[in-house]
């Protein structure tokens, strides 16, 4: 899943590759903003067919954050 994940941020955002850490937090350390991980979570739920809560969005702060929900809930 983190691959994947991955995947979307180097080529949906176009960041490094060596940037992305599952400890990399997606505002300080990606420079990715609201609007930005708007998009990428209508990525998400379109590429794994799921819903990811607004409410959600505030607890993903790492990579790691977001891998681990999309493996819960794939």
């Amino acid at each position: 899943m983190f691959e994947t994940f991955k995947n979307f941020l180097i080529e949906d955002l176009r960041i490094s590759p060596e940037k992305i850490t599952m400890e990399a937090e997606l505002a300080s350390d990606l420079g990715i903003n609201s609007l930005e991980l708007a998009d990428l979570v209508y990525s998400c739920e379109e590429k794994f067919d799921i819903t990811i809560d607004d409410e959600e969005l505030h607890n993903f702060r790492t990579v790691g954050d977001v891998v681990k929900y999309l493996e819960e809930n794939k």
